[in-house]
């Protein structure tokens, strides 16, 4: 935790926030004074989030969800403004790998929820929650994406397909916002010890990877008021 809280007072919605790169983002956030709102599919993995939250001296707000149920999101926008009226940083990390394999052998449903989670889930974000940016004095949003998204690796190709959409997406919403106080940007997270990775490389020594708190300062500078960064891809090699 740095002396001064470069987030004191600020508002943080992050999905995917029981594990990973999610729960790192939530802990460090809360450690530079956000007020975090956490998004997970499970609810136990969540409190242990929030304890850590409540550890570093902040507040929780848990939101159990699966976000391929894309109906139960749109309510979320509504649900916060009631609360906090405003929503300074959106943090859409959450993300599904599906199956590796041949484009030819992937299993239909999989491929939907790939791109459901990856893409769709996160234009139902933006919809839901840019009113509530824009009641902020400097909304944030961070989208996390891949290398995979610009390399043609073979098997990769529902992820890949689904963060190369992610990119095109997120980088025309800035477009649109870059006369707004909002700014939008990607983070490519690069080999990090997480549970994805775990499944994609399952030959990988977990500890050559960096972990996920790591990485989690470019979240920081990306979320931060003072940030005048817009439309990039923002690696965190």
């Amino acid at each position: 935790m740095t002396e001064t809280k470069r987030l004191k007072g600020r508002i943080a919605l992050i999905t995917g926030a029981s594990r990973g790169i999610g729960a790192a983002v939530a802990k460090r956030y809360a450690a530079e004074g956000a007020h975090v709102i956490l998004i997970g599919r499970t609810v136990g993995a969540l409190e242990e989030i929030d304890d850590a939250v409540r550890a570093a001296g902040s507040t929780a707000t848990l939101v159990p969800l699966d976000l391929r149920e894309l109906d139960r999101i749109d309510p979320i926008g509504p649900a916060l403004y009631e609360r906090f009226g405003k929503l300074d940083i959106l943090v859409g990390n959450a993300g599904l790998l599906g199956t590796l394999g041949p484009l030819s052998h992937h299993d239909a449903k999989l491929w939907d929820d790939v791109l459901r989670v990856n893409v769709t889930a996160n234009w139902r974000l933006i919809r839901t929650l840019e009113p509530l940016l824009k009641r902020s004095d400097a909304g944030r949003a961070i989208f996390v994406t891949s290398g995979a998204a610009q390399k043609a690796h073979a098997y990769w190709g529902a992820y890949a397909t689904s963060k190369a959409a992610l990119e095109a997406m997120v980088r025309t919403w800035a477009a649109e916002l870059a006369k707004t106080s909002i700014r939008v940007n990607l983070i490519s997270p690069g080999a990090i010890r997480t549970a994805m990775r775990a499944a994609a490389f399952p030959g990988e020594d977990p500890a050559s990877l960096r972990p996920p708190e790591a990485i989690t300062e470019s979240f920081v500078d990306l979320a931060s008021p003072d940030c005048s960064r817009n439309g990039e891809v923002v690696s965190a090699y």
